[in-house]
C-alpha cells in the first residue's frame, strides 16, 4: 500500500501563490477559505542584501491525526494510504476537529455547515495524478509521491536532504516534509 507525502522544497518556493490559486479553483472554495496559504518569512538582511523565505502550508495528513480522533461522528477519516479527509455527509459541523488540529488546517464552511480541508486532491491521486497544487508549481517546490516506494522522488529527497516536519514535539507524524 502506498503512503503518500508531499515534500516542500523551501529552497525553490518563490511565493508566487500558484498552488493557492489552483487549490482554490479546483475545490471551488468560498472567498474566506484557503487550504494552501504560503507564508513569507522576511525580508531578512540589510539592503541591498535582502532575502525572504516562503513556507507553503497545508494539511499535514498526520499518521497520528488528532483531528480524526476528535471527530465524534466518524466524518474525519484516514485512508490506508495516509490521506486524511472529511466525509461531508457525516459532518455535523461541531468544530471538534478544527480545535484539535494543531496546524490550523481545517475550516468551517459556512455555506455547507461542514468542515473542509485539503485532501491531497484524492480524486486525482486515485486516477494516478498528482494534487493540483503540485501540478501547478512551476518552480517544482512541491513533490508528491509514495514514501514507501524506494524508487520515488520523495523517498530519494528525504534520504538525501535535511528536512523538518512542523511541530515534531506533538508526535503527529506529519506527511509533509520541508527541505531546508
Amino acid at each position: 500500500m502506498a503512503r503518500y507525502v508531499i515534500v516542500m522544497d523551501t529552497r525553490r518556493c518563490i511565493g508566487c501563490h500558484s498552488c493557492t490559486v489552483a487549490c482554490k479553483v479546483h475545490n471551488e472554495l468560498p472567498t474566506d477559505m484557503v487550504y494552501n496559504p504560503v507564508v513569507q518569512d522576511g525580508p531578512h538582511g540589510t539592503f541591498p542584501n535582502l532575502h525572504s523565505r516562503f513556507l507553503p502550508l497545508i494539511c499535514m495528513h498526520c499518521d497520528n491525526s488528532p483531528c480524526v480522533d476528535a471527530c465524534p461522528t466518524g466524518a474525519s477519516v484516514q485512508r490506508a494510504d495516509g490521506i486524511v479527509h472529511v466525509e461531508d455527509k457525516k459532518c455535523v459541523g461541531c468544530l471538534s476537529c478544527v480545535m484539535a488540529c494543531p496546524y490550523g488546517a481545517r475550516y468551517h464552511n459556512h455555506e455547507t455547515g461542514a468542515v473542509n480541508k485539503c485532501n491531497f486532491c484524492m480524486d486525482r491521486v486515485d486516477q494516478g495524478m498528482v494534487p493540483h497544487c503540485v501540478a501547478t508549481c512551476h518552480q517544482k517546490a512541491r513533490i508528491f509521491g509514495d514514501l514507501d516506494d524506494e524508487t520515488s522522488e520523495v523517498y530519494r529527497l528525504i534520504k538525501e536532504n535535511q528536512y523538518i516536519q512542523l511541530l515534531p514535539e506533538l508526535n503527529t507524524e506529519p506527511a509533509v516534509y520541508y527541505l531546508i
